[in-house]
């Protein structure tokens, strides 16, 4: 097992001591006022639905992409038009819901939109499955797989284990080499789980950080499990009440975090600037401490140009 402050082994509050390493405190705090300021927006009282709606496609759009499926927001948003789903054409619209049930045609499509339209149905069911999530989060990770995965892999892969040998090959975008074996990930995803359901004085960043990194790393079905991760990464700040409604767009976020146009660090702020997200899983898993501290930077990062990404869509309502 590779060293890490997450596991099994630890006893009293091994998240709050995650939360304590150097850096990551305040790089949460920072991500936090980001997402209070976003709360506060004036066009929340009346039209936060359609802020959650817009954050959650681009969110879906943005994680299939770091998943290798790319598809542009303009494509997926005329392709759901097409399917007679209400979704937003632009940030100032009016659209419903993100649709999460029934088959969308796909024939003669670009080859990644099944799985973007997979991700999409995902992300629009995260509310419901929210309640499952807290009580027992290893079940609510296989309903995830098997909303993700319906119509993209056979029925006998979605939300069952990876086997070590035997099943199909192993989907690897990160480039992060290989997973735990099957064992080693079922014990740490034991232990992950006991950490979900115990008491933490864990900022909620930092507990999806943590979330979002195990799973990346014990990759537990073998296909897909980057939209799971991120995905369950976006259950925990809904659940833990840093941002209940899922205004943000975290995977737009992690898009982002530590490109050239993420406000990296000057001579002004001479802060370690912030890696990539590949460059950042790859930091959590081969890192140690080091790489944790890299990775919760990140993520913090990520929240913080999520929160300002849903600050442009209420200014773009605001003004309509």
């Amino acid at each position: 097992m590779n060293s890490r402050p997450s596991g099994p082994v630890l006893t009293d509050d091994p998240l709050a001591r995650v939360a304590a390493l150097p850096g990551v405190r305040e790089a949460a705090d920072s991500a936090r006022a980001a997402v209070d300021t976003l709360l506060r927006h004036r066009v929340l009282r009346r039209q936060s639905a359609e802020v959650t709606t817009e954050a959650s496609l681009r969110a879906a759009r943005a994680s299939a992409s770091l998943e290798g499926h790319d598809v542009s927001l303009d494509l997926l948003r005329q392709h759901l038009q097409d399917a007679n789903s209400d979704i937003p054409g632009d940030p100032a619209s009016t659209g419903g819901p993100v649709p999460t049930s029934g088959p969308v045609p796909t024939s003669g499509i670009d080859p990644a939109l099944p799985v973007v339209l997979g991700t999409v149905r995902l992300y629009g069911e995260l509310g419901i499955l929210a309640p499952a999530w807290e009580r027992a989060p290893r079940q609510a990770l296989a309903r995830m797989h098997v909303l993700l995965g319906r119509g993209v892999l056979p029925d006998e892969l979605l939300g069952r284990p990876r086997p070590d040998a035997g099943g199909p090959d192993l989907m690897d975008p990160l480039r992060l080499g290989p997973p735990p074996s099957t064992m080693e990930a079922s014990v740490r995803l034991d232990g992950l789980t006991r950490l979900l359901v115990a008491p933490t004085t864990a900022p909620a960043i930092v507990v999806a950080g943590v979330v979002h990194g195990e799973l990346l790393a014990l990759r537990p079905f073998g296909v897909l499990d980057g939209v799971i991760a991120r995905a369950a990464a976006r259950l925990v700040l809904v659940s833990r009440g840093l941002d209940p409604k899922a205004l943000t767009a975290t995977d737009v976020g992690h898009l982002e975090a530590g490109g050239p146009e993420s406000d990296q660090p000057t001579d002004e702020s001479p802060a370690a600037p912030v890696l990539d997200y590949r460059a950042a899983a790859d930091a959590y898993v081969h890192g140690g401490t080091a790489g944790v501290i890299a990775w919760l930077r990140h993520s913090a990062r990520a929240l913080e140009l999520a929160a300002r990404d849903s600050l442009a869509i209420c200014e773009a309502l605001s003004r309509a």
